[in-house]
């Protein structure tokens, strides 16, 4: 709908539900002097073009109606010698599929533009004109009550100068004393000590929307669910108390995750865990494609270590057994000869030069069956995350998935893994993997110049190693009862079978 004044123009966009109208967003703008000085048809134009460059995104490859109280688009199209300014109009508006309905601005279809376009007048005296920003850029900002104080400028100013909020009831002064001695003021950034005795800066509004956006859908991120990306949150060294809150509704908001869906699990066999005592004993290897050409790639060669979660991934041309040598025999070098292998039955896995190497190592192959292909279950979850990766990361150009792929590596390792309950890159390593955002915006480690005394450091990754081995228990044990957990709830769902004797079976066996 739209409508233009002697001084102003108004739009509105909405859509017909049920034959009723509902609106999606207003518009309106006082014009220009130059503009006050088109003829009333011309005017009528200018909010007709305003319309659909204010609405553009929304209007584009998609059918529309402009209800108008003036022919001036029939008058525009008919017109043989027109000005340079009404021919750049039509070029604008012939991207559109539309049509035009008139009707007068006192009729119901369009008195809201009508209204807008007059929402100016008694205003004039003490505004100069009518905002027209569009703010689609501040649709997932986190919000708070007021926008210009942070969640934490009571404690802060405690901390700074002794304030104290005037008005509180002793019971709230009593959880503010409680709650205040958490944190701790380090110029010009609040820290609190979190329950897990790890200090992390305190973070508001725009900032906190960087750093979750950053920890999601970053070159990092990975696009995980709120509860893993929350908790890379907290990884990284930033605090907020809303943020398992604020990192759901951001995920619900991102356009690459609502794409995704998931199938029924109604179908599926109940699971037989293998659980593996020492990391880097047991490793899954599959291939993934083939996918659209990427500098010459076509698949990619994962293998996951079945204790930490660890993954190792390369681009391939081909998916033949010389490049999974090469790639066994590169894995082998940096993390040893394991005691394992596990892999499908495809022809790049069982032939000659293979089980050479797997000889020459010392290493057992072991096969999946066509009756239980979840026995590398491990690697196809693993191929489903990286799948699930890169899906959301590149973009409308499919051949650039290679480029993504360390970014995916990294998002994987660094993410929150519920069977070990740490991420794989620490329990590999014994320490937690800083990233690109910590030092944007300042985590507590970052500021610290600490980092640079070699005594310090050393000491602190002294004590990081001792811990590991505790920490490599630890997600022993937390991985043996989440896969006893996950064995119960996964058969409860699916269906309850009764093989008989004689009964044909859904798989085909080889020959």
């Amino acid at each position: 709908m739209c409508d233009a004044s002697d001084y102003a123009i108004g739009a509105v966009l909405g859509q017909r539900i049920e034959k009723h109208f509902r609106p999606i967003h207003y518009a309106s703008k006082t014009m220009t002097e130059a503009e006050t000085n088109y003829t009333t048809t011309e005017k009528e134009m200018l909010a007709v073009v305003y319309a659909f460059e204010k609405f553009r995104s929304y209007l584009i490859m998609n059918k529309s109606v402009v209800y108008t109280d003036h022919s001036a688009l029939k008058y525009l199209f008919n017109k043989k010698d027109a000005k340079a300014r009404l021919l750049r109009w039509v070029l604008l508006l012939q991207e559109f599929d539309f049509k035009v309905i008139d009707t007068k601005g006192a009729e119901k279809e369009n008195y809201a533009s009508d209204h807008l376009s007059r929402l100016g007048k008694p205003l004039l005296k003490y505004f100069k004109e009518i905002t027209e920003t569009f703010p689609l850029e501040t649709l997932s900002v986190l919000t708070s009550k007021d926008q210009s104080t942070p969640w934490f400028a009571d404690f802060a100013n405690y901390h700074a100068g002794k304030f104290i909020k005037k008005g509180m009831s002793t019971q709230e002064k009593n959880k503010f004393f409680k709650d205040v001695k958490h944190y701790f003021w380090d110029d010009p950034f609040l820290f609190k000590t979190c329950a897990d005795q790890i200090i992390r800066r305190c973070v508001d509004g725009k900032e906190a929307l960087e750093i979750l956006e950053a920890c999601h859908s970053g070159p990092t991120g990975g696009h995980y669910g709120a509860n893993f990306t929350a908790k890379k949150v907290f990884d990284a060294g930033f605090y907020w108390p809303t943020i398992y809150k604020d990192a759901y509704e951001f995920v619900k908001t991102c356009d690459a995750c609502q794409k995704q869906g998931k199938i029924s699990q109604r179908d599926e066999m109940p699971q037989n865990a293998i659980q593996v005592c020492e990391i880097f004993d047991l490793w899954g290897i599959d291939f993934m494609g083939p996918f659209p050409s990427s500098r010459g790639n076509k698949y990619i060669l994962v293998a996951v270590d079945y204790l930490s979660k660890w993954v190792e991934a390369k681009a391939l041309p081909t998916n033949d057994a010389r490049v999974v040598v090469k790639f066994l025999k590169s894995l082998f070098s940096r993390f040893g000869a394991p005691r394992a292998i596990i892999s499908d039955r495809g022809t790049h896995f069982c032939n000659d030069k293979f089980d050479r190497v797997m000889s020459k190592y010392g290493v057992t192959h072991r096969l999946s069956t066509p009756y239980h292909p979840q026995t590398s279950g491990q690697v196809e979850v693993t191929n489903r995350g990286l799948k699930r990766i890169l899906e959301r990361t590149v973009g409308e150009n499919r051949a650039s998935w290679s480029d993504k792929l360390d970014d995916a590596l990294w998002a994987f390792r660094t993410a929150y893994k519920t069977p070990i309950g740490c991420t794989p890159y620490k329990l590999v390593y014994g320490k937690v993997c800083h990233l690109p955002v910590e030092l944007e915006h300042k985590a507590y480690w970052a500021l610290k110049h600490a980092n640079f005394d070699l005594k310090t450091a050393g000491d602190h990754r002294k004590l990081q190693l001792n811990e590991l081995s505790e920490l490599r228990d630890q997600a022993y044990e937390n991985s043996l009862i989440y896969k006893k957990k996950i064995k119960k709830l996964h058969d409860s769902k699916i269906k309850n079978r009764i093989f008989n004797v004689g009964d044909q079976s859904c798989f085909s066996t080889p020959d």
